[in-house]
């Protein structure tokens, strides 16, 4: 391994699930992490709490902020831009929170980052800006189809960036995750949902559809493929997917589930958590030849061992007191 220990990076929105999990990953690997958490009146660092070591400096804010973006990024050597709203339930609520926090969130950071001469700033995409495959697996060329106000902002965030580098040679690379799951990951998302339904003692689990695919990424890979994509030379300006390259329906991802929990239920159908009939993704599985030929990076997680290792972290009383099984959380 590299000696990284005189590399500072930074990371927005740390506190979250992909971030928080990202900011372990590049301890381990020797960096010094600077973690922008979001600010707020209870001092919580979200998913950092708790965490200590010496590498690791914690700030609070709000990339809605230019001012505060333009100070966490003196001396960084590298930004892993995560910080957004991603619940794509609560975008049809909210969408102009969406707007600020990702495109203008995105806007101030990479201004914040040609300010600062940073060597290379990573941009979090997401597969929802491919919208349901058009041909499959799905590759960096993809049409973009914004099918909820989430994945429009994703779209524009990803332009945004784009823009910087195209216009000011600003070394930006677009990392676009797929279907990220794992020990942390908000309820709103199926694999989470099912898990704490069934670990606080459900027989009858409320789903949306079962019938779309998707591509499941463990989060330990997913941070891997941020840092492959952080760290390898002469990529600026592309977009990367980071998938596995296989897709499985939802309603076979629960039953794996049912069954590593040992679990005999009943799914129904929840109208609350359907989207809306043209915003749902029906089929996502991406294709990772262009990540797999530019870096070293590979996923090393199967479905089922991660699906381990995520009810493994779940079961534990201390983690699922943290969640609300029985409310839909949008």
């Amino acid at each position: 391994m590299a000696d990284n220990s005189e590399k500072l990076v930074l990371v927005t929105g740390a506190d979250g699930f992909i971030g928080s999990h990202l900011t372990e990953a590049l301890l381990r690997h020797g960096y010094k992490v600077r973690a922008l958490c979001q600010y707020n009146s209870f001092n919580s660092w979200g998913w950092l709490e708790g965490v200590s070591h010496p590498r690791l400096e914690i700030v609070t804010g709000d990339v809605r902020d230019p001012n505060l973006c333009r100070r966490i990024a003196e001396g960084v050597d590298t930004i892993y831009h995560l910080a957004a709203l991603i619940a794509i339930p609560y975008s049809y609520v909210a969408p102009d929170s969406y707007v600020d926090t990702n495109i203008k969130g995105t806007l101030n950071m990479c201004q914040a980052a040609r300010d600062a001469g940073t060597r290379r700033i990573v941009v979090t995409s997401t597969s929802e800006v491919y919208g349901t495959a058009r041909y499959v697996p799905i590759d960096e060329a993809h049409p973009r189809q914004p099918q909820s106000p989430y994945s429009a902002t994703k779209i524009g965030a990803d332009a945004i960036a784009l823009s910087f580098y195209n216009a000011f040679n600003l070394p930006v690379v677009i990392a676009r995750p797929f279907n990220t799951y794992g020990p942390r990951q908000s309820a709103r998302a199926i694999i989470p949902t099912i898990i704490s339904q069934i670990a606080s003692g459900a027989d009858e689990i409320k789903v949306g559809d079962l019938t779309p695919t998707r591509d499941f990424n463990f989060v330990a890979d997913t941070a891997e493929g941020f840092i492959a994509l952080g760290e390898t030379p002469g990529i600026e300006g592309r977009e990367i997917n980071i998938a596995t390259g296989t897709e499985v329906s939802m309603e076979e991802t629960l039953h794996t589930i049912a069954r590593l929990m040992g679990r005999d239920v009943r799914f129904v159908t929840d109208p609350q958590r359907l989207r809306p009939a043209g915003s749902e993704v029906f089929r996502l599985c991406g294709d990772n030849k262009l990540i797999t030929s530019l870096t070293p990076w590979r996923p090393t997680h199967s479905l089922e061992e991660g699906l381990r290792a995520t009810i493994d972290w779940f079961v534990k009383p201390e983690n699922l007191a943290r969640y609300k099984a029985g409310i839909y959380n949008v």
